[in-house]
């Protein structure tokens, strides 16, 4: 199992959303950009406008273990955002969906 560790400040998510690769899927969209290191570094972000904080919270929980069990497939030296759509219902998503999204956005950059 690899190491991975979350993007917690602010510029850090900002930095990737910037100069990042987009990537896109039906449920969810992803900025990527290589850190030279030795460990992926991954965020989570849903907007505050889509759902309340419960749901939130919920679907960055589906997101992380979508990824936690892909973790072993993904290689190392990277940072990556993902972002639920904005124009998506909330209520359509479950874990088969944002799998299926993750390894189709993961395929997309390379690493699957």
């Amino acid at each position: 199992m690899r190491k991975t560790e979350k993007l917690k400040k602010n510029y850090e998510f900002r930095f990737i959303l910037t100069k990042g690769k987009y990537y896109s899927g039906k449920y969810i969209e992803a900025f990527a950009i290589k850190n030279n290191l030795k460990i992926n570094k991954i965020g989570i972000a849903i907007g505050r406008k889509q759902a309340k904080a419960v749901k939130r919270n919920y679907y960055k929980r589906l997101i992380r273990e979508a990824y936690r069990l892909n973790e072993d497939k993904i290689d190392v030296g990277n940072s990556i955002v993902f972002l639920v759509k904005k124009k998506v219902n909330v209520d359509e998503i479950n874990f088969i969906n944002i799998q299926n999204d993750l390894l189709l956005i993961l395929q997309k950059i390379g690493q699957v």
